[in-house]
């Protein structure tokens, strides 16, 4: 017997663990896809720590644990969820608890850490009781096709903002035009004119190389931050390690941030599994997904474990979006992207050069391209067209997809009942109505 028949390739090993064939995918795409949502997420090891570092945690310290969280969920979606999903600390979690909390409202971070953890646990128990699986499965099909667009149009958003093209204009708190000619919007057209060029011709990992072409424009225009050196060791954990404040956090006071955080982090999650996995080719002629409680149980986890050390809200991210696009069906994606975050550990100096300006132009085309979920809605049928504008236009306007999605179905119920076909209803959406409305009474106070 010869050696290639004794020994299994690596390929071959992959492909029964991952599943390649049956998605039909092969070990180069999906390596490719972890690569660029690994680049499209990159920008979170820059963002997270800054937000957190606001409240008064070590910056250091945070950068460690914030890639030690992607490296872990990531991980842990790519064996047990089998999914293209990076996993890591959302924007919304980490501004509850350095910014909101900390900042704004006298509450230590340690106490925040602690209302993220439960938030977390309640997760995880709604998830093993299969509570989240019903939720999603009762959501309306016409709320599931236009939460694609919802999220592509926050993504797209999210796109222009760092590119510097959208601004926001705290005169009339609107969004105006940036300043095209700036050398950070000379650096995100340049990669949005190569990434249209490529995908135009289908070139394979376009929207990769149009990360790394931008990235290397931004050189000589300063955008580009070349290190010192690409080499250095992590920073400890020791200043946020274990200093979560579990018992502080149990208080009636707090409620209102538990719920903020579970209610974002749930519609978030549920937004992002259901419009990557129909990027991903992965749902069902109703829109769901198959064994979507694995993807469930994976964010649950990682939401009650990162506050250990110190990141709160860990969920699916929608930049995984980025990997769908690139051809990302399995878990190889997710493990692609988990090894890049973990290289960073040692190389932190390099992702951190990558400028928000050279992935901005991967967010507009993969926000823009989400869009065309709207095809197959019923706009004419003004009880299900409706409640979906509305989810789009509360996303634009709180800047948030998982407060848009928890406002579409607010909406569909209130617009169901006034028009007389309360019938249509699932029940299990009249019973969420109500934390649904307490939610956004939250918000309006907070």
């Amino acid at each position: 017997m010869s050696h290639s028949q004794s020994q299994p390739s690596t390929g071959g090993i992959l492909q029964r663990i991952f599943k390649l064939h049956e998605r039909n995918t092969n070990v180069r795409t999906e390596t490719l896809a972890g690569i660029t949502g690994f680049l499209a997420a990159a920008y979170l090891l820059v963002v997270i720590p800054g937000l957190l570092a606001a409240g008064g945690m070590d910056k250091g310290a945070v950068t460690t644990g914030t890639i030690l969280v992607f490296v872990f969920s990531s991980l842990l979606m790519a064996f047990y969820g089998n999914l293209p999903f990076i996993v890591g600390p959302g924007i919304g979690g980490s501004v509850l608890v350095g910014i909101t909390l900390a900042s704004n409202d006298g509450i230590g971070w340690q106490i925040g850490l602690g209302i993220a953890c439960w938030s977390g646990v309640l997760f995880f128990a709604l998830t093993v009781l299969g509570l989240r699986e019903v939720v999603t499965r009762s959501v309306p099909q016409s709320i599931k096709l236009g939460l694609t667009a919802s999220i592509g149009l926050f993504v797209a958003v999210l796109g222009f903002r760092n590119a510097g093209l959208v601004l926001a204009n705290a005169k009339n708190n609107s969004f105006m035009l940036g300043d095209f000619t700036s050398p950070a919007a000379l650096v995100a057209l340049s990669g949005l004119l190569i990434a249209i060029a490529l995908q135009a011709r289908r070139f394979p990992g376009a929207i990769l190389w149009a990360i790394l072409i931008a990235t290397a424009i931004g050189i000589p225009l300063g955008v580009t931050k070349l290190p010192a050196s690409p080499f250095a060791m992590p920073s400890s954990l020791e200043p946020v390690l274990g200093h979560v404040d579990l018992v502080g956090a149990i208080n009636i006071a707090f409620l209102p941030y538990l719920f903020v955080f579970f209610a974002a982090e749930f519609f978030s999650t549920m937004g992002t599994t259901l419009a990557v996995g129909g990027k991903a080719g992965l749902l069902d002629e109703h829109g769901n997904m198959k064994n979507i409680n694995r993807p469930f149980v994976v964010d649950s986890i990682a939401a009650a474990l990162g506050p250990i050390v110190g990141i709160p809200a860990a969920t699916a991210l929608i930049e995984s979006s980025a990997s769908a696009e690139a051809g990302g069906k399995t878990g190889l994606t997710a493990l692609a992207a988990a090894v890049m975050f973990l290289l960073m550990l040692l190389f932190t100096p390099i992702a951190l050069m990558i400028p928000k300006e050279a992935t901005a132009p991967a967010l507009i085309l993969i926000g823009l391209s989400m869009f065309s979920g709207l095809r197959k809605v019923d706009l004419d049928n003004f009880t299900e067209g409706l409640p979906v504008l509305m989810m789009v236009m509360i996303t634009l306007i709180a800047n948030s997809f998982g407060t848009g999605i928890a406002g579409g179905l607010l909406f569909y119920i209130i617009v169901k009942v006034l028009a007389g076909k309360w019938k249509e209803i699932p029940f299990s959406l009249y019973v969420l109505a109500v934390p649904l409305g307490y939610y956004f009474a939250t918000l309006v106070k907070h």
